[in-house]
């Protein structure tokens, strides 16, 4: 069986109050899985998965306009809240109780002392190295090479065979090109 989605759904059901109001006004009342309805509550039952389905997206409209709007509200509240703790900061200062009634916290950050730097700077330093990381300088200066691999020797059962001594090449040089006046 095929899966419906709401839209298929709703023009099926909409087909069935049509063949039930055209074709079955006669009949005064059918059993139908566990119930009896007569044609009147069976146009009322699926006429009813109809507003549901109609239901259903309306919501999903208002929600996703709603989503909207809270998200573009939400980043300018949250800018103005961000700039409102930076003015009670600097007018109040940073460990004024004051920051307690807007519901802020003072900043928790503390400076890292001399010794605490260098540890810091030697630990990335070492991190580096152990991951073999490297500057954009550092990098251009690393060339490839082309490895030359042996060929594989044969098999212990068979002997070498010796290649014959190779002739030694000479190039000649190119003949120099012949002018000719017109």
């Amino acid at each position: 069986m095929t899966e419906n989605n709401r839209s298929i759904t709703q023009a099926r059901d909409g087909q069935v109050i049509a063949g039930i109001k055209k074709d079955l006004q006669n009949v005064s009342s059918l059993p139908l899985a566990s119930s009896t309805y007569t044609m009147a509550a069976l146009v009322q039952l699926v006429q009813s998965r109809i507003d549901a389905a109609n239901t259903v997206v309306n919501a999903r409209a208002h929600w996703v306009d709603a989503s909207t709007a809270y998200g573009a509200l939400n980043t300018q509240v949250t800018q103005v809240v961000r700039d409102l703790r930076q003015y009670v900061i600097s007018v109040y200062g940073k460990d004024s109780p004051v920051l307690a009634d807007f519901g802020f916290t003072p900043s928790k950050r503390t400076p890292l002392t001399p010794e605490q730097l260098v540890a810091r700077a030697q630990k990335a330093a070492a991190t580096r190295v152990a991951r073999g990381t490297m500057g954009k300088k550092q990098k251009a200066k690393i060339k490839g090479t082309v490895a030359t691999t042996a060929p594989a020797t044969p098999p212990a059962a068979t002997p070498p065979i010796a290649a014959p001594a190779a002739a030694p090449v000479t190039v000649a040089p190119a003949p120099a090109p012949v002018v000719t006046k017109q």
